[in-house]
């Protein structure tokens, strides 16, 4: 369950990186895609599951540097690294020292994570909205055209030309809420940091 959740909100996250100030919320979407290349920041999170009575907290940290790379890692109160390095996708459960990796395409396919391979395809994947202002961000809603995608819906707030809080609601009825601190955009990154090996002794799940 913890992989699935991470995977679909790495899938979900990266359409909503930094951006330069405009009006709406779309015309802040359409800056990301014509102008940040890469960008930090530090996540806290709040997954709240169909019939769970108490949301599960978490927090990290996450850098991506298109096309196609990125680095998610959750610090607490658990560990759990997800890395992105263009081709392959990687999931590693410390507690669990176990590894998941699959093709990072097939994976993601048409979610906004294709933003980062660079071909800007947001229109041909979602239906992209304007979706209003509440509490002082300006919203947008996308929703997959593609049933299998595993995303029901994603809505982004931004104030002051960046990403505020993102809302990912998957079909099985999960709701995970994101707020964003400390966001820097088109900033200079180790690319050794978008490379992961399994730890030896790793369970490996699916093909390295």
């Amino acid at each position: 369950m913890r992989g699935r959740i991470a995977e679909l909100l790495v899938a979900g996250l990266v359409a909503v990186l930094p951006v330069v100030a405009v009006a709406s919320g779309l015309g802040q979407l359409k800056s990301f895609l014509d102008g940040a290349k890469s960008g930090r920041a530090t996540f806290r999170q709040s997954v709240m599951a169909k019939d769970a009575r108490e949301p599960q907290l978490s927090a990290g940290a996450f850098t991506f540097q298109r096309p196609g790379r990125f680095r998610w890692s959750y610090e607490k109160p658990y560990e759990q690294l997800i890395v992105g390095d263009g081709a392959k996708l990687w999931i590693y459960d410390r507690d669990l020292n176990q590894v998941i990796v699959r093709r990072q395409d097939a994976t993601l396919g048409a979610s906004p994570a294709a933003l980062l391979a660079g071909d800007n395809a947001l229109e041909r994947n979602f239906e992209i909205t304007d979706a209003g202002q509440a509490d002082g961000l300006e919203f947008v809603e996308a929703r997959p055209r593609a049933a299998e995608a595993g995303i029901e819906r994603v809505r982004i707030g931004f104030r002051d030309s960046l990403p505020r809080t993102m809302e990912l609601r998957d079909t099985l009825g999960n709701v995970t809420t994101l707020t964003f601190d400390a966001f820097e955009r088109n900033v200079k990154l180790d690319p050794a940091q978008f490379a992961f090996s399994p730890p030896k002794g790793a369970d490996v799940v699916g093909e390295p």
